[in-house]
């Protein structure tokens, strides 16, 4: 890919995306390796799920296990935190470095993760929650960033998509390791005491009766306690690896540091430092860091510190075509999370055991199906992404899962509790929550994550992705609390209500959300009504000019680039 600093946010790689992996595997892995950080919050997601429905865990904590409100609580104080630490981990990355900020999310998840796994009190499990959470939300924000900044511009899609695979494969790994330990001891916490809960028909486990006085004899502490302790395993491979991977060029730079920049830049690249093209490739991050302080000097000039990033934040609402790409964004992700997909990722045994799966075990099993769909639902994204387009995508994702989930809706209304007595319809319905989990994994969940990226100009895109990420998490947040009550009182009514934001989500992207496929930033500006990507084009040009990297253009483009300004205004 040109160098061309006047190309930035085009997006227009000269080169396949494979093509450019075998040339540079360096990056690949690389970039693999960093999304373990996806993987740690995948499984933590997952983790979750199996947890809940294991007796020995529900002897322990029986509020928990018996009650829907406290029991979405516990789910949803990792995700709570996680908002908090996905704001609060951008000063700390451009004060620490990326790799520095990853490290700590990696040592505040080890804590987090030892106090979940030798959790006594529902307060040292609470509190585990809430650390780890911590640190998966300032990992979810640094790793994308990383893996932007230190990949080619060609790449970085198909590594957003990437960092979506390591969080289903994440899931898919604690579903079946959980599906494993749940065996540790046998699958019964007092194999001699018959269950007292439920109904004559159907009985339960409940944990205030059905315990001995010598707490559980069956199932031991360790099926739920080793899924807990297993994820130190992964957030120690990155904590560990990422030293010996070199910081990010840019930091380096925003750091005025510019020979260690080369020396990661080359490192990366896998060329001397005074190769050519890697000399023109360092000039345009130069000229990409110098165009970020030059905007915030000229737009918010007299300010620093904390009334600078309030202006910053602020100006992305003050006119109407960003406050647009703001709404859009943060629209795309909200419908990504009110279609329902993390309600089946936390409560997915209990979710199969209401379509008449009978037993802990065989809900476990399905959930580890599911996670299977999940994983491989997903790949196809990494090749239809940048061919079909997002809005195609979305459209046909949004009508799959409103099919599915009306479907499953409709069966669990005419059944209820009964479905387990009709292993037809309940059948059908668990068939129809794959075929939802398809659809979405396919378009609403990569895409949400591409999309927003892909709409926002050059100096508003760091802010602007704050929002639109802390927006998701807030949406998780309150999905995570409210499922479990949502389908002890509503029961069918869940499915319709999730049914019905997929519904919105289909008319919404129909009506307002753009197509962004083979669209230079400033296509998107006529799209928005904006004329603010030309003059950071024209901005960040004359930068590079002063750079001297235009020695590097062609004199067609430049003209071109020239004519356009001219056309444009």
């Amino acid at each position: 890919m040109s160098p061309n600093p006047t190309d930035v946010g085009a997006a227009q790689p000269t080169k396949g995306v494979f093509r450019q992996f075998r040339e540079n595997p360096y990056i690949f892995g690389l970039s693999a390796f960093a999304s373990l950080g996806g993987f740690l919050f995948g499984y933590d997601q997952g983790v979750v799920s199996g947890v809940l429905g294991m007796e020995n865990f529900g002897a322990l904590f029986p509020r928990i296990y018996l009650d829907s409100g406290f029991k979405g609580w516990f789910v949803s104080t990792l995700l709570l935190t996680a908002w908090f630490g996905s704001l609060m981990n951008g000063p700390i990355a451009d004060r620490f470095g990326r790799k520095g900020s990853m490290m700590a999310a990696v040592v505040v998840f080890l804590l987090g993760s030892a106090l979940q796994s030798g959790a006594t009190t529902i307060g040292m499990l609470f509190g585990g929650r809430a650390v780890a959470g911590l640190a998966v939300g300032m990992l979810t924000m640094i790793v994308p960033m990383y893996m932007s900044e230190v990949s080619t511009a060609g790449i970085r899609g198909t590594l957003v998509v990437l960092q979506q695979l390591s969080i289903t494969l994440g899931i898919l790994v604690s579903y079946w390791l959980e599906y494993g330990t749940q065996y540790i001891g046998g699958t019964r916490c007092a194999p001699d005491i018959p269950y007292s809960g439920g109904t004559p028909e159907k009985p339960t486990f409940d944990p205030r009766n059905d315990v001995g006085p010598n707490g559980c004899t069956g199932q031991s502490q360790a099926a739920w306690r080793v899924p807990f302790a297993l994820q130190i395993v992964p957030a120690l491979i990155l904590g560990i690896g990422m030293i010996f991977y070199p910081e990010s060029p840019r930091f380096y730079l925003m750091r005025k540091n510019e020979e260690a920049a080369l020396r990661s830049l080359a490192r990366l690249r896998r060329v001397h430092p005074d190769s050519e093209s890697l000399r023109e490739e360092y000039l345009s991050i130069k000229a990409e860091v110098m165009f970020d302080e030059a905007h915030s000097r000229e737009k918010y000039p007299g300010k620093n510190g904390v009334s600078l990033f309030f202006a910053e934040y602020y100006g992305l609402l003050s006119t109407w075509p960003s406050f647009k790409r703001v709404f859009i964004g943060s629209a795309i992700m909200f419908l990504q999370q009110f279609q329902g997909c993390n309600a089946l990722i936390y409560y997915a045994p209990t979710i199969f055991g209401q379509l008449g799966l009978s037993g802990n075990t065989t809900s476990l099993l399905a959930t580890g199906v599911y996670g299977i769909v999940n994983t491989l639902s997903t790949l196809p994204a990494l090749f239809l992404i940048d061919r079909v387009g997002r809005r195609p995508l979305l459209m046909c994702g949004a009508t799959g899962t409103f099919i599915s989930l009306i479907i499953v809706g409709a069966i669990v209304g005419k059944y209820g509790a009964g479905l387990g007595d009709h292993k037809v319809p309940g059948g059908v319905a668990i068939a129809f929550i794959y075929i939802y989990d398809v659809n979405f994994s396919y378009s609403f969940a990569p895409i949400g994550w591409v999309y927003p990226s892909e709409i926002f100009n050059l100096g508003s895109r760091s802010k602007a992705m704050a929002i639109t990420t802390s927006s998701t998490w807030m949406c998780n947040f309150i999905i995570g609390l409210v499922t479990p009550d949502m389908l002890e009182t509503l029961k069918w009514g869940t499915y319709i209500f999730f049914a019905a934001f997929c519904l919105i989500g289909l008319v919404f992207t129909y009506f307002c959300v753009p197509e962004t496929k083979g669209r230079t930033l400033e296509d998107m500006d006529r799209v928005f009504g904006d004329e603010t990507a030309l003059q950071e084009k024209e901005r960040l040009f004359a930068i590079a000019a002063s750079l001297g990297l235009t020695a590097s253009i062609p004199p067609e483009k430049t003209e071109a680039m020239t004519a356009e300004a001219e056309e444009y205004v």
